[in-house]
């Protein structure tokens, strides 16, 4: 019915659209406000006023979507809110309700449409607006090098892969039901999708009677939501949902947890309710009611007017909405809703209810070539079950609910994963520009600028931050969103080869299981023991390699989507850290080599003299393997040493001899490999056009602002923030040095000291990749159990002892020895993670969370809190949910501040270095401390990130935050600022290898 009275208030007159009278610029949508306005006029006229686009019309914000757990956090989570909307939601009704969904938000001002004297005036101060902007024609500003014909179909594109996800699939199930029934014929269907048909008519009709149950007996723990939503809706949404958290799930553990599932099926359950039920409430209602026997009832004069006032704006939404006055409209719907948010515990209940009929409901039968001769195997496709889940390094374990899915559905999951709902995909036009905390990126997926998992703190501290302050951070992420991309068919042809192929090369996971072992014909009760540890290690195995093929899948799946579109864009939000991240989560250029190899710019440039150069250094230094150690001129003589080779890989890629399989990044070595061989057998390789991003890498760059921030020269020098002949390598140096003090122990006598046993047993097995690992985390704040055991899975890795006791020993003794080599080496750093460490350990004394400001003006709270338990009673199982409380976590507190201190300062010298290229007109991506550009501008970004590498040191950064600290607890006493070094930073201008 809803559908119809859509179409009649859409269809009332012909909609009369002016050449995108409103349409602007992404980078423009701030100052005038109409970001959304053509989009939304597209979207009307796109999908014919269908619910999902009249309510995307209505409300930025309104979708249908599923969210997976990996993406969960805050972009589970719905926003009204939108770039550049003066009229959007206050933070007094929004932020501080803490709303879960944009449909919640609207609705819960929504329990009657009264004609109250607010509404009338509303209505007449947009009647006057309206008359204001008919005079208003905003120009007319496209991405660059998009015309607006193509842009505007994009957008069109854009906003139905945003919205109409769930919708879609919900349709899709009835149409193939309503087909089966006219032909009698079970459609040819992928197995994913035939599975999901044959359990949508028996879950629905299962939720229905739940529901009917509900009406009857109030007191049933989930009776208050479960009738909020119709049952085919409730049915696809707890299929996909279930079925996306099985295969996104890296436990190793062969199922999900039930708290994590029941949350996420039970708040997109509550997502779309919110939505329907605002449709419910906007319907054109009649005069009269009709009695149980068919007589009329009149109605007052009350109920008349407040039909009429309800029919009137309904109206005037309809007529709003031709004109494209989208923010009127939502201005309208803000006083109209009072119901308000589920809760968690609502989510549980719902949840656990649906996953439970679906495991009464979901069956499997193997195909019927492998029954023979006897009956039917039918069994469920899901079981929930107890697992006692231990936790990591055996500290203890925890009993949990878990649900499971029969080998025959996971098996299907990995080879259909393209027929699942997947969230956030790569845009197909640029991100909006962010202008607030939940405005940007998207065009109706929810989109926050930071990720805070929960953390209410750093939430409300980001919301209320003055988006002058934060202007420097929007503009970075719009610098990274805006980069567009590509996929490299050539090579994404190779990997689908490859994984058709079975996997099993260039670091794709096998595609096969590994084999169970076959149980001892034996009575022995240590023999039996053996084999069930080793079945238990293989089945172990075995669900490691399903999450990984099902991470293959799920990346493939997003590249054939991507393919054959000319770009496509990444927004960008932070962590709490102030660090970038693309928002899509499977198919991105923080991934692995598998995606990195698949991606490029979409722009090309000519290499010219000087991007020829770089290519053949980067085709270096992704092959590795010690290469990348060598000077600029030594790798680029590797690679014109091997140009038979990069010939043959880029030609036969698979048929000959696979060099490029011999890389450490296979995938990235052959797309250098491809583009080389096309510049050099060209007869300019300088103008051959270079679609390659080219990347820089920090040298232990963690370790690079440490050096800095002390001043220390002899760290400086290790880590290239000074000019040398080749790239210095500090892990080496670190082995150096921990071979010395090896020696000198060896040499003493063991009686005396023990530790000369251990030494002389080492010494020999001392490498830069012993201890590697050591000094990467060091900068993280690794302790000495942690590298004790970092230490001993390598010892263990080369079989180097054979007695475990022995190799515990000698691995105590490789972990104090690498820390004090450490603490030589880097005495600055060392000095001021304890100075870090100190002053977190006087905050949290207070039962404060340490805070602070990044240069860049983004504002950091640490989220570690002690988390407190509230057990749920749910038809499934008693479910415990975490609660964050008022007390803080002080040894995390302590712990954690040095490396993430660490890593808002490498966030803000990426973010710094993002901006200067952009303006500087180069394409910018950016990986953390890995800076990527044309091959072309190599040089010139190098200028760049050396300038704000400077430029950010020069600045009194430990000072400032001492400063803060006094401000914010004066009261208490901190310790006095480390001593520092005297270090020319000006150096680092000059250092080649400095990023390399």
């Amino acid at each position: 019915m809803w559908r119809s009275l859509v179409k009649q208030a859409a269809y009332r007159e012909k909609f009369k659209f002016v050449a995108e009278p409103y349409t602007c610029s992404l980078s423009s949508c701030s100052a005038t406000g109409f970001s959304q306005d053509s989009v939304f006029a597209n979207k009307v006229r796109a999908s014919e006023a269908r619910a999902n686009g009249f309510y995307g019309c209505l409300f930025p914000g309104f979708r249908q979507i599923g969210v997976f757990s990996s993406q969960k956090d805050d972009l589970g989570k719905f926003s009204l809110n939108q770039p550049g909307d003066p009229l959007r939601f206050s933070g007094k009704f929004w932020n501080l309700k803490g709303y879960a969904s944009a449909a919640e938000a609207v609705i819960s001002t929504e329990e009657d449409m009264s004609g109250s004297e607010e509404i009338h005036e509303l209505m007449e101060a947009m009647a006057r607006e309206e008359k204001k902007m008919s005079f208003l024609v905003q120009p007319k500003k496209v991405a660059e090098g998009m015309g607006v014909a193509k842009y505007n179909t994009l957008k069109k594109r854009q906003i139905k892969i945003e919205t109409e996800a769930w919708e879609e699939a919900a349709k899709e199930y009835q149409e193939l039901l309503m087909d089966m029934c006219e032909h009698k014929l079970a459609p040819n269907l992928p197995y994913i999708k035939s599975l999901f048909l044959g359990w949508f008519e028996p879950l629905r009709d299962s939720i229905v009677g739940e529901q009917e149950l509900c009406k009857e007996n109030c007191r049933i723990s989930h009776a208050a939501y479960f009738n909020e939503l119709s049952a085919d809706m409730m049915a696809v949404v707890t299929m996909h949902k279930l079925m996306g958290l099985l295969m996104t799930n890296t436990a190793g553990t062969g199922g999900i947890r039930v708290v994590q599932a029941a949350c996420q099926i039970g708040e997109a359950i509550e997502h779309e309710a919110k939505i329907q039920s605002f449709l419910g409430k906007t319907k054109k209602k009649k005069t009269t009611d009709k009695k149980p026997d068919g007589e009329s009832e009149p109605v007052t004069n009350k109920q008349e007017k407040l039909v009429k006032d309800q029919e009137k704006l309904r109206k005037k939404v309809t007529q709003l909405l031709k004109k494209q006055k989208v923010h009127q409209v939502r201005k309208i719907v803000k006083g109209h809703d009072t119901s308000k948010s589920w809760g968690q515990e609502a989510h549980v209940k719902v949840g656990c209810r649906l996953i439970q009929l679906l495991i009464e409901n979901a069956y499997i039968q193997p195909p019927v070539d492998q029954l023979g001769d006897c009956p039917p195997d039918i069994r469920p496709a899901f079981v929930h079950s107890l697992k006692t889940i231990t936790k990591d390094g055996n500290k203890g374990s925890r009993r949990y609910g878990v649900i499971e899915c029969d080998l025959l559905v996971r098996k299907g999951l990995e080879k259909t994963a393209r027929h699942m709902v997947i969230p956030y995909m790569p845009m197909l036009v640029p991100p909006q520009n962010w202008t607030g905390y939940d405005r940007g990126a998207y065009l109706f997926l929810p989109s926050y600028v930071m990720r805070t998992h929960g953390a209410k703190q750093q939430r409300e501290t980001v919301k209320r931050t003055p988006r002058k302050q934060l202007e420097p951070i929007f503009e970075a992420l719009d610098t990274l969103g805006n980069t567009k991309w590509r996929i490299n068919k050539r090579v994404l042809g190779v990997v689908d080869r490859l994984w058709a192929n079975g996997g099993r090369v260039a670091s794709l996971v096998d595609r096969e299981d590994v084999p169970l072992p076959e149980k001892p014909d034996t009575e022995d009760e240590a023999e039996i023991q053996k084999w069930k540890w080793k079945v238990k290690a293989a089945n172990k195995q075995n669900n490691e390699r399903h999450s990984l093929r099902c991470d293959v899948e799920l990346k493939l799946a997003v590249a054939r989507k991507m393919r054959d579109e000319d770009g496509f864009y990444y927004p960008h939000n932070l962590d709490f850290r102030g660090r970038a991240y693309p928002m899509h989560p499977y198919l991105n250029h923080l991934g692995s080599d598998l995606c990195r190899g698949v991606l490029e710019f979409a722009e090309g440039r000519p290499l010219g003299k000087s991007g020829l150069r770089w290519l053949k250094i980067h085709l270096a230094n992704l092959y590795a393997g010690g290469v990348d150690k060598l000077s600029y001129e030594g790798r680029i003589a590797f690679t014109e040493n091997h140009l038979d080779d990069i010939f043959d890989s880029a030609d036969r890629p698979l048929e000959g001899r696979r060099w490029w399989l011999s890389a450490e990044d296979p995938f990235q070595c052959l797309a250098a490999c491809i583009n080389l061989s096309e510049a050099l057998r060209s007869s300019s390789p300088e103008t051959t056009i270079s679609h390659m991003p080219v990347h820089q890498d920090g040298s232990c760059n963690g370790l690079q602002h440490y050096a800095a921030l002390g001043r220390d020269k002899l760290g400086a020098a290790s880590v290239n923030l000074v000019a040398g002949e080749k790239p210095a390598d500090v892990y080496s140096g670190i082995a150096a040095r921990v071979v010395d003090i090896m020696r000198r122990d060896a040499e003493k006598d063991p009686a005396i000291n023990p530790h000369a046993l251990h030494a002389r047993l080492l010494i020999n097995q001392v490498d830069r990749k012993l201890v590697k690992q050591t000094v990467m985390t060091s900068v993280y704040g690794v302790t000495y159990i942690g590298a004790r055991d970092q230490i001993k899975r390598r010892l263990k890795e080369r079989c180097a002892i054979a007695d475990d006791t022995e190799m515990f020993v000698a691995s105590c003794y490789a972990a104090r020895t690498t820390l004090t080599a450490l603490g030589e080496m880097f005495q600055a750093a060392r000095s001021i993670m304890n100075w870090l460490g100190e002053c977190a350990k006087v905050i949290s004394s207070e039962n404060q969370p340490v805070r602070w400001v990044t240069p860049l003006g983004l504002p950091v709270v640490q989220p570690y809190r002690q988390l407190g338990r509230h057990l749920i009673k749910t038809s499934l199982q008693v479910l415990t949910l975490q609660r964050e409380t008022d007390k803080v976590m002080a040894k995390r507190q302590r712990t954690a501040f040095p490396p993430n201190f660490v890593h808002s300062l490498d966030g803000s010298h990426m973010m710094m270095t993002a901006v200067a290229c952009k303006k500087a007109g180069l394409n910018f991506a950016g990986v953390h401390d890995s800076y990527w550009t044309h091959a072309c501008d190599v040089d010139e970004m190098n200028r760049i990130l050396r300038e704000k590498f400077v430029e950010l040191y020069e600045a009194p950064i430990l000072e400032n935050l001492l400063e803060s600290f006094q401000k914010s607890f004066p009261s208490l006493n901190f310790p006095p600022l480390p001593e520092r070094g005297d270090f020319d930073l000006r150096e680092v201008l000059e250092s080649p290898y400095f990023f390399n």
